[in-house]
């Protein structure tokens, strides 16, 4: 009797233990959603300020120690030169035109995230002329309280001919 008693015991002591640790998953993974989702609405918003012409929304994106390096840069840059690129073109009388936001991966472990890209845009003359560019984005994201702010980041060219 006694040992029928303790093995239940042992079973329902099992089964709590197991729930608990589901119930865990479940929320670790719906908060890895959350943030995947939070990632990927900040990415589009970025280039959503680019094409505003936004730069201080845009800066505003950038953690204060960020290092990353451009395809349009022969070095790396900080976040004093990350609008860079930008000016570069409207000083010319170029408007930007974001194309297609096609997601690749994007991985959350804690308090960073890790997102990779693929973006086609325009910069278009005053006659709306313009040749489409893709790019391939990797940004490293860090997270202090509830804000997300881009830390590192690389880009590069999609290649005409895509590799096996």
């Amino acid at each position: 009797m006694k040992r029928h008693f303790f093995l239940s015991a042992a079973l329902v002591a099992l089964l709590v233990i197991a729930e608990v640790a589901l119930a865990s998953d479940v929320a670790v993974s719906s908060q890895a959603s959350k943030d995947e989702q939070t990632i990927w609405e900040l990415e589009r918003a970025y280039w959503r300020y680019v094409q505003e012409n936004d730069l201080s929304a845009y800066s505003g994106l950038w953690h204060k120690d960020f290092l990353g390096w451009p395809s349009v840069s022969a070095a790396p840059v900080h976040k004093d030169h990350i609008t860079d690129w930008i000016t570069s073109q409207t000083s010319k009388g170029l408007a930007f035109k974001t194309g297609e936001f096609k997601p690749a991966s994007i991985q959350v472990t804690e308090d960073i995230a890790v997102a990779c890209y693929w973006i086609t845009f325009k910069w278009l003359d005053k006659d709306g002329n313009g040749a489409a560019n893709t790019i391939r984005i990797t940004h490293a994201w860090r997270r202090t309280g509830n804000d997300w702010r881009i830390i590192g980041g690389m880009s590069m060219p999609e290649p005409d001919t895509p590799r096996n």
